[in-house]
């Protein structure tokens, strides 16, 4: 219960003191067409939604999405996670856990580890925007916990993602 508070929290002060930045870089394997779905403008928290089969309180800016069998960040999931770093670098005492996810697609021991490097691209890219590695954990689930029901497409596409918690 302490951690939804908290994560809505985040989410709040996330929103507001962040803007989005104009840096792109190359795509490969993404699923922007998943997060777009979720995008909303920096400086409107209402705007935010709900995510679909999630806990209470999970918000679309705790979470970044990759393609099929990638760990590569594509442009939507670095412009989160940029809004990440500026939050996180505006509350140094903040400490994080980022969770790497599968599709149920592929064996657990593959999944386990596509989700730890889900995790850790997601880590590398915070740390080289400037946040300590020593506040951020990881932690693979890979398909063990999905964020949607469903055998199909649009289900994997969702189920395919980090989610940064606070800790």
């Amino acid at each position: 219960m302490l951690s939804r508070i908290f994560l809505v929290v985040f989410a709040m002060f996330f929103v507001a003191s962040c803007s989005s930045t104009g840096g792109k870089m190359a795509r490969s394997g993404s699923t922007d067409a998943t997060a777009d779905r979720y995008a909303v403008a920096s400086e409107d928290v209402d705007a935010f939604q709900p995510i679909r089969g999630s806990a209470a309180g999970a918000r679309s800016s705790d979470r970044v999405f990759f393609g099929f069998d990638s760990s590569t960040l594509g442009s939507s999931a670095q412009k989160t996670l940029n809004r990440q770093a500026k939050w996180l670098k505006k509350n140094s005492n903040v400490k994080i856990s980022i969770e790497g996810h599968c599709d149920e697609r592929g064996t657990r021991e593959y999944n386990l580890a596509l989700g730890d490097r889900r995790a850790n691209a997601v880590k590398s890219y915070l740390v080289n925007s400037g946040v300590t590695p020593s506040r951020i954990s990881t932690v693979s689930y890979g398909k063990e916990r999905p964020a949607v029901a469903g055998s199909n497409s649009a289900a994997w596409a969702e189920n395919r993602r980090s989610v940064t918690v606070l800790k």
